[in-house]
C-alpha cells in the first residue's frame, strides 16, 4: 500500500495536474454544450453577471455524458491494488469526465518509467522510455467552488430590488507545476537514440491542494436603468463573502536527479544528493477568509461585467508537518525509500491568486457576441515568470430556422483552442453540440473531442425582445 502511495504521489507530480487549470478545466467540466461551442463563453466568474437572465430566456440544460462510457471502461487504473493502475491516466479523465475523447488513451502516461524508477531499477538507457514526454507548462491555479443557498429579497421597487444571499459549499483551491528538463525531453521525443554525456537531468514538480468548506453571507442588489428598452436591462452587484474552515492540506515537492556517465548512461551520482527526494507538508486545521465582488450592465442589447475573486483570500494553516521521502539508488534495484521522521513546523498561509474578470456581449435578434477576459495576479515567489496569468474567451451565434450554427475560441495557459457547435431549437427543447480540443493529458497533446447537451424550457428566438421573466440571482 505504501508503493500506491508513491505511485500515486509521483504521478501526480509528473502530471503536475497543470491539466486541472482553470478554465480548461471549467471547459471539460461544463455541462452546456451550446457554450462549449462558443468558446466557454457565458460560464463567467463574474457573479453579478449571473445574476442576469440569458437572452434566450429561461430554460434547464443537461449534459449526455458520453465521455462516462470511455472512462468507466477499465476500472483497475483506478485501483491501487491492481497491477493496472494507472494514475496518470485516472487523473486524466477526472479532468474531463464528461465528454467523449477521440484516442483518449493515445498519450503515454509513463507507467514504465514510474514504476522502474519506484523500484529503484531504472534502464540506465534513457532512450528506453521514448514516446512518454512529459512537459514544461506554466503554473496551473484552479478553483472548484461549488455553492448552494438562499436569495432572501428585502426590498422590491419596479425593478430595483435589495437581497440577501446566505449559503455554503465546497471552496477547493489547487496548484500545479511541473519542469522538465530540456535536454530530459529530446531524449525521450527523438525518433533515433540520443546520448547525452556527463549530463544532469531534472524533473521538479510541485502540487499543492486544500481542502476547506465554505459559509458564505452575500448581497445582490439589481438597479433600474430608466432609458433601458428590455426587462433584462439594469445595473447589476454582488457581493460574496466567505469564511473558510479547512479540514486537509497538502503540499508536495518532488525533485528527480538523472545523471549520466561519459557514454551518456545512467550512473549513480558519488554523494551530495539523492535521485529522488519527495517532501511532503500537511495539516489538517485552518481558517480563513475570501471575498468575491461584481458588476454587470445591461442597456437594451449591450452587457458589460467587471468582477474582482479572491480578494484578501487567504487560509491559515496550523498543526503543520513535514516529512520527506528519499532513494539514493535509481538504477540497479537495491535501494528503497527511507522516510524522515515527522516534524512539527511553522503555521502556514496560503494565498490563491486574486482574479480580474471583464466581460461583454451584444445580442441582436439573430444573433450574438460574447467575451470574456481574465487576469491572475500572484504574489507567491515560485510563480514569478512562471503563471499562465491571462485567459480569454469569445464566441459568436447565429439563429435562422431551426438551426443555430456557433463558433468560438478560448485562450489559457499560453494556448489558443478553437472551437465549433450547432444547435437545433425546437422552441421548448433543444439539442447542442459541440466540437472542441482537449489537451489534460501530461503531454499536453491536443485530442478532438465532442460534447451534446439537451436544453428544455422557453427558448425564444428573439434575443432582443425582452422577458417577463425576472432575473435569477445564482451565487
Amino acid at each position: 500500500m505504501k508503493r500506491a502511495y508513491y505511485r500515486i504521489c509521483l504521478s501526480l507530480l509528473i502530471v503536475g495536474v497543470g491539466c486541472a487549470a482553470t478554465p480548461a478545466f471549467a471547459q471539460n467540466w461544463m455541462t452546456d454544450a451550446r457554450q462549449i461551442g462558443m468558446g466557454g463563453v457565458g460560464g463567467s466568474d463574474n457573479i453579478a453577471s449571473k445574476m442576469i437572465e440569458s437572452p434566450e430566456g429561461a430554460h434547464s440544460t443537461f449534459v449526455v455524458p458520453l465521455g462516462l462510457f470511455q472512462i468507466f471502461q477499465d476500472i483497475d487504473i483506478y485501483n491501487p491494488n491492481s497491477d493496472s493502475f494507472d494514475p496518470i491516466r485516472a487523473v486524466e479523465n477526472v479532468v474531463a469526465p464528461l465528454h467523449y475523447t477521440f484516442d483518449r488513451n493515445g498519450t503515454g502516461t509513463g507507467m514504465e518509467f514510474i514504476n522502474d524508477l519506484l523500484d529503484g531499477r531504472l534502464a540506465t538507457d534513457l532512450n528506453t522510455y521514448k514516446g512518454f514526454i512529459p512537459t514544461t507548462q506554466p503554473v496551473a491555479y484552479g478553483l472548484w467552488a461549488p455553492n448552494w443557498g438562499v436569495t432572501i429579497p428585502v426590498y422590491k421597487v419596479g425593478k430595483t430590488r435589495q437581497s440577501i444571499y446566505v449559503g455554503g459549499g465546497m471552496y477547493l483551491p489547487f496548484r500545479g507545476a511541473i519542469t522538465v528538463d530540456d535536454q530530459l525531453q529530446q531524449i525521450l521525443s527523438s525518433d533515433t537514440n540520443v546520448y547525452i554525456p556527463n549530463a544532469q537531468f531534472s524533473i521538479v514538480g510541485a502540487v499543492r491542494a486544500e481542502v476547506p468548506v465554505a459559509l458564505t453571507g452575500g448581497y445582490r442588489g439589481r438597479f433600474e436603468v430608466k432609458k433601458g428598452g428590455s426587462d433584462r436591462d439594469g445595473l447589476y452587484l454582488s457581493v460574496n463573502f466567505n469564511y473558510l474552515r479547512g479540514f486537509a492540506y497538502e503540499d508536495t515537492l518532488m525533485t528527480l536527479r538523472l545523471n549520466t556517465d561519459n557514454n551518456g548512461m545512467l550512473t549513480i551520482p558519488s554523494s551530495g544528493f539523492n535521485p529522488l527526494d519527495v517532501v511532503r507538508v500537511y495539516s489538517n486545521k485552518g481558517r480563513g477568509f475570501a471575498m468575491d465582488v461584481g458588476g454587470a450592465y445591461v442597456v437594451n442589447r449591450v452587457e458589460f461585467g467587471f468582477g474582482i475573486n479572491g480578494l484578501a483570500n487567504h487560509i491559515d494553516w496550523s498543526g503543520v508537518k513535514t516529512v520527506r521521502y528519499s532513494l539514493s539508488n535509481v538504477i540497479n534495484g537495491s535501494g528503497d525509500f527511507v522516510d524522515s521522521p515527522v516534524t512539527a513546523t511553522t503555521d502556514r498561509r496560503v494565498e490563491q491568486p486574486i482574479e480580474y474578470v471583464g466581460s461583454t456581449g451584444y445580442h441582436a435578434d439573430r444573433w450574438q457576441v460574447s467575451g470574456e477576459i481574465g487576469k491572475r495576479t500572484s504574489s507567491y515567489a515560485p510563480d514569478e515568470g512562471h503563471l499562465g496569468s491571462t485567459w480569454f474567451h469569445a464566441g459568436a451565434e447565429y439563429r435562422f430556422g431551426l438551426l443555430e450554427p456557433r463558433v468560438g475560441g478560448f485562450y489559457s495557459r499560453e494556448r489558443w483552442t478553437p472551437a465549433v457547435g450547432l444547435g437545433l431549437n425546437f422552441g421548448k427543447f433543444g439539442i447542442d453540440a459541440a466540437a472542441f480540443s482537449n489537451d489534460s493529458n501530461v503531454e499536453r497533446y491536443r485530442h478532438p473531442s465532442f460534447a451534446v447537451s439537451l436544453r428544455f424550457g422557453n427558448l425564444r428566438e428573439k434575443s432582443g425582445s425582452g422577458s417577463a421573466n425576472p432575473p435569477t440571482a445564482n451565487p
